[in-house]
């Protein structure tokens, strides 16, 4: 059930998620609930949306607490669940970052599937129902390391784990600056196990505008990815002749 809780904070115990106009709670019980508020996407002016071509996927976006929540607000925004069914999980400190970055908070479409971290419950946590897809962005040094030593402690971490060991795409979008030699060899194990680590560097080609235009130029290589037909970025053109 939603409920409304004054003020833009948010507690790592409740995993609650302000809305522009009512709040939402990220249960911590094993049954996960669907999102009851509406997500308005902001696509850039002369782009008409999702291709028609888009193939259905099943996918499961993991938020962290790394800085950057805005690429997996842009992300969302473009997943329509009337077309993909889509399943959102937050981490233990992903609430805190997400009250500072994301003052309105994070903004879900009615039909999105919410899960929480601390349950084993949830349908991902086997290798018998794997999702088509798992994205973690922002994918924080610490979860990215703990998935490539196979540390399930919790059920992002098992998700992750599964889409690894049954060979399904994990895709991780670090963001982290400076890399050490840890980090490294940490993307080196992931890249051997087969996860595609696609890190948040923004492209300028385009001239985004604003900060938004940046963050899609992120997405829009997220989404081509996932098989997600898009418009979100116009793409380099070939040579005049």
């Amino acid at each position: 059930m939603p409920i409304s809780i004054p003020g833009p904070a948010i507690s790592a115990g409740t995993h609650t998620v302000k809305q522009p106009t009512r709040l939402i709670a990220m249960t911590s019980c094993a049954t996960a609930g669907k999102c009851s508020v509406s997500c308005h996407t902001d696509a850039p002016s002369g782009f008409s949306g999702e291709s028609p071509h888009s193939v259905s996927v099943r996918l499961l976006v993991a938020i962290t607490g790394a800085s950057g929540s805005l690429y997996a607000q842009r992300l969302l925004d473009q997943l329509d669940p009337a077309v993909h069914e889509v399943h959102v999980m937050l981490s233990q400190y992903a609430p805190q970052v997400l009250a500072t970055e994301l003052p309105e908070g994070l903004r879900l479409r009615d039909g999105v599937h919410q899960h929480s971290h601390r349950s084993m419950n949830v349908p991902f946590a086997s290798g018998s129902n794997p999702p088509d897809a798992m994205v973690v962005i922002p994918c924080s040094m610490g979860t990215l390391g703990r998935i490539a030593h196979g540390l399930s402690s919790d059920s992002l971490l098992r998700c992750a784990d599964v889409m690894l060991k049954e060979r399904r795409k994990l895709l991780l979008v670090p963001r982290e600056t400076p890399i050490s030699l840890i980090h490294v060899k940490n993307f080196e194990l992931l890249l051997q196990a087969g996860a595609q680590i696609l890190p948040a560097n923004p492209s300028y080609y385009t001239r985004p505008q604003t900060v938004q235009d940046v963050a899609d130029t992120v997405v829009s290589r997220v989404l081509d990815h996932l098989g997600v037909a898009h418009n979100l970025v116009a793409r380099w053109q070939d040579e005049p002749e």
